[in-house]
């Protein structure tokens, strides 16, 4: 059978078909429909669930596509492979989406997403016994009204606006929102998100958002009761509201409690070793505020030694700066011993690693200018300042014990239900939200571009980005579960064999792959082409999902 160039046509496949069978696995699609319908009688084609599918896959595309564009993103994709629809890429218009973003607003952004997050987490045995919440600021570009009195809305989340705020992006120039995460168990799998205006504080926004959490799983059956972790802005919240759900959180070291604790010396503890350089005790009794809890100080060798080269450096810099002041003090001419005393304290207050033992020269001269008669006397006219500069060896010392340490404590004192010793890896899990921060914010995905002009639209996107982050996790750790549990591996960046791929690595070695579609009368044909073993084998561990996706027709 011949062809010519017309009867042919290809299509990107990509690693879409990856993502869309993990957007089936999780059954995506059929829990947003449940929550969100669309009117077949007044000619909708496209249901919300296939309009946030479609929205995922432009996410994860690597094409930094605006919904004005999305048809674009979508003319050479194969729709009906993706979707089991007859649709075309102008069916996805602007419009369309922004009724679906509106609908998600109107639903309810939170309970939108973290109703169906929850559903998947127990479906999937996904959700761990605690829960890792943090927030971050994204930037918006654009032109946006002030809202009104310039408040900041933690307590009603559908009037989150864009407001200029502590950015986290390094963009101050830029208004932002601010996203507020939970994350939980081995796949840092999302549970919970909320958008807020980006004036908003963490230490108002984390306690309150995780109030809300425990409450709403309350009512879900087979959801855990979550220990809920986060960093030091979540601590005295946390204490004062008298909150009823567990928690851990690092103690600020500002606290007063705190330093007596920090800068006790070594000898004062009975320290227990810990994995990776760790050591910690349990302060007996510590206390703060009028909440029961245990405090545990931690102490790392690694993060002592780098804290103390960065303190080495700080320590040198004030004593040149030290130095040029005392230079230009001594050139000074004082009225008063009291005038130049008291410059000298002045100038003491500002250095912390460094004293200085101040010299007063009482210098005479002739009350007139000229050269002065034989017989005339030497009167007191000024005073002046030399200085010997130690370093205060007491005050660094007292620095230097709290290099590395910190304190982390919690609401929960059963020892059977936390134990002490797992407060540090309990924490150290925080991390794996950075890391969802991280991805959201990757230029390389475009998660983060935010450029609509309504606000409920904004937080309704901020809900789809948290449904990105959730397949690509669910993916990642999919594929790196089934190759432990088969013990085989992949080829990394550099061809050596791994059993924890990154995702990002699988998505890049699928770049090539189409789909080639042969039309002739009533024949047509697809072939799915460029497929090697790295790739058929990424396939065969998603499943039969996947391998029909992958397949030729």
């Amino acid at each position: 059978m011949e062809f010519n160039a017309a009867q042919v046509k290809t299509e990107f496949l990509g690693h879409l078909g990856i993502l869309t069978a993990v957007i089936e696995r999780l059954g995506i699609v059929e829990k947003v429909n449940a929550r969100i319908s669309v009117s077949k009688e007044k000619g909708s084609k496209v249901s919300m669930g296939v309009r946030l599918a479609a929205m995922i896959l432009n996410a994860l595309g690597f094409i930094d596509h605006r919904l004005y564009l999305f048809p674009e993103f979508l003319k050479d994709k194969p729709l009906q492979r993706l979707f089991g629809e007859t649709l075309q890429a102008s069916d996805f218009n602007d419009d369309v989406l922004g009724r679906f973003l509106d609908a998600i607003h109107e639903y309810g952004v939170t309970a939108f997403f973290s109703e169906i997050a929850l559903e998947i987490g127990i479906a999937e045995k996904l959700l761990g016994k605690s829960s890792h919440i943090d927030t971050t600021s994204l930037s918006v570009h654009g032109e946006y009204k002030d809202s009104e009195k310039n408040s900041v809305n933690e307590g009603n989340l559908s009037e989150a606006n864009p407001e200029f705020g502590h950015s986290k992006d390094y963009r101050p120039d830029l208004k932002q929102m601010v996203l507020n995460l939970a994350t939980t168990g081995i796949a840092a799998f999302p549970v919970w998100m909320e958008a807020h205006s980006g004036n908003a504080s963490d230490k108002k926004v984390l306690e309150a958002a995780a109030s809300r959490m425990h409450n709403f799983c309350k009512h879900l059956q087979d959801a855990p009761d979550f220990l809920y972790v986060g960093d030091a802005a979540f601590y005295e919240k946390c204490v004062k509201a008298l909150v009823e759900f567990k928690w851990l959180s690092r103690v600020p070291e500002n606290l007063n409690e705190a330093k007596k604790w920090l800068n006790q010396e070594d000898i004062c503890y009975q320290w227990i070793e810990l994995d990776g350089g760790y050591r910690c005790t349990l302060l007996e009794e510590a206390c703060y505020g009028s909440v029961e809890q245990r405090w545990v100080l931690v102490h790392s060798k690694k993060a002592a030694e780098r804290e103390n080269k960065t303190l080495d450096k700080k320590i040198e810099k004030e004593l040149k700066k030290v130095q040029q002041q005392v230079s230009r003090l001594k050139r000074k001419n004082f009225e008063s011993e009291k005038d130049a005393l008291q410059v000298g304290a002045d100038m003491m207050k500002g250095f912390k690693y460094h004293k200085i033992n101040w010299n007063l020269e009482i210098i005479e001269k002739h009350a007139s200018r000229g050269r002065p008669k034989s017989n005339t006397e030497k009167i007191v006219k000024v005073f002046h300042l030399s200085a010997n500069i130690v370093k205060d060896e007491e005050a660094i010392e007292v620095i230097r014990r709290r290099k590395g340490r910190f304190i982390l404590a919690s609401h929960e004192l059963k020892e059977e239900n936390l134990a002490y010793l797992s407060f540090l890896s309990e924490y150290k899990n925080q991390n794996q939200i950075e890391k969802s921060f991280a991805f959201i914010k990757n230029k390389s995905f475009q998660l983060a571009s935010i450029f609509l002009k309504k606000p409920s639209r904004i937080t309704a996107l901020m809900a789809v980005m948290s449904f990105s982050l959730m397949v690509y996790g669910f993916a990642e750790h999919h594929l790196r579960k089934v190759l432990q549990e088969k013990k085989e591996t992949l080829p990394n960046q550099l061809g050596k064999p791994t059993a924890k791929p990154s995702m990002s690595w699988v998505i890049r070695k699928f770049k090539n792959i189409q789909v080639v579609i042969f039309s002739q009368s009533e024949c047509i044909r697809n072939l799915v082409v460029n497929m090697d073993y790295f790739t058929e084998k990424v396939v065969r561990i998603f499943g039969p999902a996947a391998e029909r996706l992958y397949s030729s027709a």
